[in-house]
């Protein structure tokens, strides 16, 4: 290494550094890239994602602040291997380097630079001092520090500001090289150990500045080699039980004084204690006392007019009492028939608020049980079973609607949130621009719902958006026919096989949403924003998705038989395996887009820009490319048979080639390889040779 000596020791040390972290990053950045790489392959099987994976990202996320993808998640079969490795690799990699470090005094990058980390001894520091010196000095002290300041600062949560905050962390430990006596950095003074030019012997001439000292004392030391000094005295002066033999009175003080505020706080805290509990059984008591006084009013033996009973109900509804919230809603079933005493029992159930949600719950699968099980009941019977399940959702609607934005964690699961009406079906459930963000919806029955401009997806406890703590509402499973979601927020929310047919979504937010195996049959998508969502095999078989924006979405697998896309952004997408039959992507920007084994038989697409799109063994039989742009597209193994590329059609016409103008009415292929292109007829091969294409048969 001639070249090392031209450097000095500093930036040797910092080119070391910088290869050794570089290695570390790139160790588990190949093999990730190897892993989203393979999940773009439509060849590959498709599998779940690996549990492990699905923690390891939470626990990743959650510290950084960074959004957690939740719900069901399928990759390539190879890509759980990859990112597998991706998580082992950098642990691989560092635990061998620490290993040449403890053992030799050198990583792999600090041999290359001559540089070398020795103990006071002159011999390699050992697996106890690299562990102070990398695991605790270089890398747990800083990043916390760093991450304690950057998560109370008003840059979080922004990645970059906490790169910049330890960048500067580690380069004030590394300033003070050579600044100090002996010339050590934090790491190294915290370690014992000092790190060296490798090209020359060890002495204490490499250790102190010798620009600071006289001649005569630099002389001096460097003939001297480093000693230990005694391990008896050195580990004399630093015990703590040597501070406390030569300071006995001050020790003693303090213990005296720790011993009282210890005692002091344990005998405070404990009455604390016993004053708490002893009020709330107080007040439960009270609370309990009040029940059984407000029961008794409401017995239906007792004589009292129904003024007392109304503000008996109400009463109810400001006891902080279990049993009082289970009467509140058994009577509201009782009472179904009573209008005005169901309106007042609504009003106490809100007051109590969202915590009575689970009574009502148990209260509606118990309905809807013997709603849906009892089919040989008689008409009456059945219309007052379907009542008391009314006024049931009614209370529950109430409650969403008053406590708006205060749902997170509400668990409304199976519920049934949408009655069939015998005679004619109508909707049962109103929350038209509410907050019912973190509500767990899974495998509810929301049919005709109406959640017009309503909010799905909350900031979470810190207040900021696409963080780790966002409360995201889950409609996992949930049957949604016909519902009208128009202008909602459901951005990242999970949509998991939810059934959203014949529902409406127009200028809905549903960026990020996660709708794998979704049905959205002919759902009405008009302008929704559906940029990096995850369609996964959905099925939106005659949906309208026009001007919707689905830029960098994936829909492996979606059927979109005669679906409307007109005008639809869909530029990075994914959509390989994609079934387009009869569909209409007039107008809509497929620029970059994955078609790879797609079908667009029958499909229009005309003046659709399809430039630089994989568009690998696509089917385009009988599609309609008039107008549309495919410079730089990938079309190996594409099917072409009957495929119209001019709105003139003159390959079909009595003159051999009639040359319209370019882009007006024809295709734009000048430039595009069409030699590996399947059944081109003569026709359309002598076309594209006079639009500046390229096929083994052009002239």
């Amino acid at each position: 290494m001639g070249k090392s000596k031209l450097l000095s020791l500093k930036t040797r040390c910092f080119a070391a550094w910088t290869v050794e972290f570089s290695l570390l990053i790139i160790s588990g950045l190949l093999p990730f890239s190897i892993g989203v790489y393979a999940n773009s392959k439509s060849d590959m099987e498709r599998t779940s994602l690996h549990p492990i994976l699905v923690v390891a990202e939470i626990a990743i996320a959650y510290p950084l602040a960074l959004p957690v993808s939740h719900g069901t998640r399928n990759v390539a079969w190879i890509t759980n291997f990859a990112w597998s490795l991706a998580l082992l690799a950098p642990l691989g990699v560092s635990g061998w380097q620490l290993y040449l470090l403890a053992t030799t005094g050198r990583t792999t990058p600090k041999s290359w630079f001559r540089v070398r980390v020795l103990n006071k001894n002159g011999m390699s520091p050992g697996f106890a001092a690299v562990a102070q010196r990398e695991l605790v000095g270089m890398w747990i002290v800083p990043v916390l520090t760093t991450y304690t300041v950057w998560r109370n600062s008003f840059a979080f949560p922004n990645l970059g500001a906490f790169m910049v905050i330890a960048f500067l962390l580690w380069l004030a430990d590394s300033v003070g090289f050579g600044q100090r006596k002996p010339r050590q950095a934090w790491h190294d003074r915290l370690a014992g150990t000092y790190t060296v030019d490798d090209t020359i012997p060890f002495t204490l001439e490499q250790i102190y500045d010798q620009d600071q000292w006289s001649n005569d004392e630099e002389a001096a030391i460097a003939s001297l080699v480093i000693t230990p000094e005694p391990e008896g005295e050195n580990s004399y002066k630093s015990t703590i039980w040597n501070y406390i033999k030569k300071h006995s009175n001050i020790s003693l003080v303090g213990l005296s004084i720790s011993s009282i505020v210890l005692i002091l706080g344990t005998l405070i805290s404990t009455q604390i204690y016993i004053q708490t509990q002893k009020n709330s059984r107080a007040i439960q008591q009270i609370n309990s006392q009040q029940f059984i006084f407000l029961l008794q009013k409401l017995n239906p033996k007792s004589q009292v007019e129904e003024k007392e009973k109304v503000s008996a109900i109400l009463a109810l509804g400001t006891l902080e009492n279990a049993q009082a919230n289970q009467f509140l809603v058994d009577l509201l079933v009782k009472e179904s028939n009573n209008l005005n005493i169901t309106n007042i029992i609504e009003q106490a159930l809100v007051n109590l608020g969202v915590k009575v949600i689970p009574n009502l719950k148990r209260a509606n699968h118990f309905l809807a049980g013997r709603l849906g099980s009892e089919m040989s009941i008689t008409a009456s019977a059945r219309r007052l079973q379907e009542k008391s399940l009314k006024v049931n959702i009614q209370a529950i609607k109430n409650i969403l609607a008053v406590h708006s934005g205060n749902t997170y964690n509400l668990d409304l699961s199976r519920v049934q949130l949408s009655i069939v009406n015998s005679v004619k079906p109508k909707p049962n459930l109103v929350l038209d621009k509410v907050d019912i963000w973190g509500v767990n919806f899974k495998y509810a029955n929301l049919n005709q719902v109406s959640f017009k401009s309503s909010r799905f997806r909350g900031p979470g406890k810190d207040g900021r958006w696409d963080t780790y703590d966002d409360w995201i509402t889950d409609f996992s499973g949930a049957q949604m026919q016909k519902a009208d979601l128009s202008y909602a927020n459901l951005s990242r929310v999970l949509l998991v096989k939810t059934n959203l047919s014949r529902a409406i979504l127009n200028q809905a937010k549903l960026s990020g949403a996660r709708m794998i195996g979704a049905n959205l049959s002919s759902s009405q998508l008009v302008g929704a924003d559906l940029r990096g969502a995850v369609l996964e095999n959905a099925r939106l078989t005659g949906a309208d998705l026009g001007d919707a924006k689905l830029d960098k979405a994936d829909l492996f697998g979606a059927r979109l038989v005669r679906a409307t896309a007109i005008g639809a952004h869909l530029a990075y997408s994914n959509l390989t395996n994609t079934d387009w039959q009869a569909a209409d992507l007039s107008g809509a920007n497929l620029h970059r887009a994955n078609l790879q084994n797609a079908n667009l038989s029958a499909t229009s697409l005309k003046g659709t820009i399809l430039s630089h799109a994989n568009l690998e063994n696509v089917r385009f039989r009988n599609a309609n490319l008039s107008l549309a742009d495919l410079r730089g597209a990938d079309l190996t193994g594409a099917d072409f048979q009957g495929v119209i590329l001019s709105s003139r059609r003159p390959y079909l016409t009595d003159k051999f080639v009639d040359v319209p103008t370019v882009g007006l009415e024809s295709a734009i292929v000048r430039g595009v390889d069409f030699s590996q292109v399947k059944n081109l007829d003569p026709r359309q091969i002598a076309y594209i040779c006079t639009q500046g294409a390229f096929h083994p048969n052009c002239p």
